[in-house]
């Protein structure tokens, strides 16, 4: 008999959401490469698009970008639009991409992150946050991709690892077995 725990995902969406939330506030304005710094709310977008995507990894990401707009001093509702056409984009297959493999999860989400983070400090230099092109792509885009991208790696590593055991963000198989949704192995 499965027994499906509708609350898992509540938990460990909440738990993705929680940390890094406490990682932005925390950890990013104190790293710095060049004038970049890592950006957790595109790293909640990211799993959770690549993990769950559709409508539901829209919102998130929306949510996400808007928490982020929240704590910085640029403007506001700029992260949250990018980082729903961020969102939309790695989870337009509404399906777990974790499942793939590491590597399929990590092109997915650089290629989508550089967009992003070029596309947020094109606007910045629109709106007067520097008057120098040279900043904003080699002091801005380029660390603020390296650092998180870096700080993408151990959430993509676990959730890959919890996609292959049947189990995590994005998958049917809440009982933690091995198997498709329809899993006769007790029978």
């Amino acid at each position: 008999m499965q027994i499906k725990d509708a609350n898992k995902h509540r938990r460990s969406t909440a738990l993705l959401a929680v940390g890094c939330l406490l990682l932005q506030i925390a950890l990013a304005p104190n790293i710095a490469l060049g004038n970049g710094r890592a950006n957790f709310a595109l790293v909640f977008t990211g799993v959770y698009a690549l993990s769950v995507g559709g409508r539901s990894g829209v919102v998130a990401g929306f949510l996400s970008g808007l928490v982020f707009d929240l704590l910085t001093t640029g403007p506001f509702g700029l992260m949250s639009g990018i980082a729903t056409v961020f969102a939309f984009g790695l989870g337009r297959e509404a399906r777990n991409r974790f499942a793939d493999g590491f590597v399929a999860s990590l092109s997915a989400f650089g290629i989508g992150l550089l967009a992003a983070l070029a596309t947020y400090n094109l606007a910045m230099l629109v709106v007067g946050e520097s008057a120098d092109f040279f900043d904003i792509l080699f002091l801005r885009t380029f660390p603020s991709f390296a650092l998180t991208f870096v700080c993408f790696l151990p959430f993509a590593r676990h959730q890959v690892r919890t996609a292959s055991q049947g189990h995590g963000l994005g998958t049917g198989n809440a009982s933690g077995k091995h198997g498709g949704h329809y899993d006769v192995h007790g029978i």
